[in-house]
């Protein structure tokens, strides 16, 4: 394949191909909410850049102030929530399956849905200052991927903690529990992206993929079961109680929830 650069201004994506180097920037502003057409636009793009045998390395960020605050919540509703696992799902399972060196490039919010998709990605750079959290229990939710895989980067019983309290992390504490690779002054993040896009397209790139496959050989035997589980519970146990219900109406309508603990 002849090397070709390019850029496409998608309503929810830009997509930057310079090989061997891909850029997805999110573009859904002000918080680069994930929604349907966005998730769409993400498995079409990794689609097209894992075919390409020219692109060795995958940046992901979120274009203005933010990585992204997470999946939209109006895709949670009974009869939205089964789509939407299987349409973002599937935009993590090509991030975890993509022979392509991924990194994650990530300042402001990164919560929920955006802050799984940088978790999967092989390496993660973060503001000092982003925020990172997976508030989903706050509307008795879960993040199925990160209840899968997060774990496996911080430890049980900080991710047990995240996910059980919902409580919101520095992009400086991401990285001192491993999960971030690197916290930077804000100031600094765009460099120290650009320096390791430079080191890693100084290597054989077949190196890079061969010894990527190798790093995840044991985890993927358990990713894809994992993830399985996680969104079976969540479609035939937790969307049929009545407080998942009352939580995703009580954030549409803004107002505190009012549990019924069934």
């Amino acid at each position: 394949m002849v090397a070709t650069s390019l850029e496409r201004n998608l309503d929810r994506l830009v997509v930057s191909i310079e090989p061997p180097l891909a850029r997805l920037a999110m573009n859904h502003p002000p918080l680069n909410v994930i929604d349907f057409a966005m998730m769409e636009q993400l498995a079409q793009a990794l689609g097209e850049i894992e075919a390409r045998s020219d692109i060795s390395v995958v940046v992901l960020d979120g274009e203005g102030r933010s990585f992204s605050a997470g999946v939209d919540v109006a895709a949670h509703t009974p009869d939205k929530v089964e789509t939407m696992l299987l349409k973002f799902h599937a935009v993590i399972r090509a991030f975890v399956a993509t022979k392509k060196v991924t990194i994650a490039a990530v300042r402001g919010h990164c919560l929920g849905g955006g802050a799984e998709m940088a978790m999967v990605c092989d390496v993660v750079y973060t503001a000092a200052s982003a925020q990172w959290g997976f508030p989903e229990i706050k509307l008795c939710c879960y993040p199925p991927v990160a209840c899968t895989a997060l774990a496996a980067l911080v430890g049980q019983k900080p991710a047990s903690e995240m996910i059980l309290t919902g409580r919101t992390i520095s992009g400086t504490e991401a990285a001192q529990i491993g999960l971030a690779s690197r916290a930077l002054p804000d100031e600094e993040l765009g460099s120290a992206v650009d320096q390791i896009v430079r080191d890693l397209l100084d290597l054989s790139p077949i190196a890079l993929s061969v010894t990527k496959k190798a790093i995840y050989a044991w985890d993927s035997m358990h990713f894809d079961k994992g993830l399985a589980r996680a969104e079976k519970i969540y479609l035939e146990e937790l969307m049929k109680t009545a407080d998942a219900a009352e939580g995703i109406s009580s954030f549409m309508e803004k107002r505190a929830p009012r549990w019924a603990g069934k």
